[in-house]
């Protein structure tokens, strides 16, 4: 019981939209939906929850948005649905704590900021977990520290990210028709635009890793594809390995890979021998054009 006369303060935040595109079966989307409304909501908060495959379930807080099959054409659909000064961008497969708003977005951000790159952790899976999981947690794939330090092409990976509404409008969102690396396409128009990022790692969402290794590689040739669209966006942003040196590092750290397992590490035998295959995928994605199968008919 709270001792008598103690009052606890309510952060002072600003409102925001929560927008979560997601691509599944009509039970994945309920399940997306039971774990996003745990999230508290404050007067001038929304959910949206965003259809992005027509599986046509009726709910309140859930838009359809098929016309493109992209992430990106479904979260702009659902900003548009809000009128808060923040939208809050989450992946369908993080799991959010309760006053995920409140540690995001108080305090206020200064007036010149325009995006804040939310705290992503991977699903801690131990020694003993799935072979990719444990790839993804031993590199912290999806931290946002492994992009936010990246100088002139610093960018927040939006599984977990704030856009004030003023700065999303003033860019036009996202790029809608493409299927990876619209995140960092519309981080550097926000900062070519006279907008900062900010980030605020003590507001952390958890990330479901891939736990099968053809799901992790698909994952990484699909990233590859964006890159290799930024590129040519961003002449620079994301230029391609030379082959002879990729090849000769890779087969090293097969060798390092096998040699691990052979003494029984199993983490950097999960490291050596996934390392190469998961940049192999990442380069070979570059000749996957960055577009939804049905767009690209």
């Amino acid at each position: 019981m709270a001792a008598e006369g103690i009052v606890h303060s309510v952060p002072v935040r600003p409102a925001a939209d929560v927008v979560v595109p997601v691509a599944a079966s009509s039970a994945g989307l309920r399940a997306v939906l039971l774990r996003m409304r745990a999230i508290t909501l404050r007067p001038g908060d929304t959910l949206t929850v965003v259809d992005n495959r027509a599986v046509r379930v009726e709910e309140p807080d859930v838009l359809r948005a098929d016309a493109v099959r992209t992430s990106y054409f479904a979260r702009n659909a659902g900003a548009a649905r809000g009128h808060a000064p923040w939208i809050v961008f989450l992946d369908a497969d993080v799991h959010p704590p309760v006053d995920l708003l409140d540690r995001l977005l108080a305090p206020a951000p200064a007036p010149s900021v325009g995006l804040l790159a939310g705290g992503v952790e991977d699903d801690p899976v131990g020694p003993r977990g799935p072979v990719a999981a444990r790839f993804a947690e031993l590199h912290g794939t999806m931290k946002q520290a492994s992009t936010l330090h990246r100088g002139r092409w610093a960018f927040a990976k939006t599984a977990h990210a704030a856009v004030r509404r003023e700065a999303f409008a003033a860019v036009g969102g996202f790029r809608a028709g493409v299927r990876s690396g619209g995140d960092a396409d519309l981080c550097w128009r926000l900062r070519a635009a006279g907008w900062t990022l900010e980030d605020r790692p003590e507001a952390v969402v958890r990330h479901a890793s891939r736990t099968d290794v053809a799901q992790l590689l698909r994952q990484h040739m699909r990233h590859g594809s964006g890159a290799g669209w930024l590129q040519a966006e961003h002449p620079g942003s994301f230029p391609p390995r030379r082959w002879p040196g990729l090849v000769r590092w890779g087969l090293t750290r097969a060798a390092s890979g096998l040699a691990a397992a052979g003494r029984g590490d199993r983490d950097g035998a999960v490291l050596g021998l996934l390392d190469g295959p998961t940049v192999w995928a990442f380069e070979l994605g570059r000749y996957v054009p960055n577009r939804p199968a049905r767009q690209r008919r």
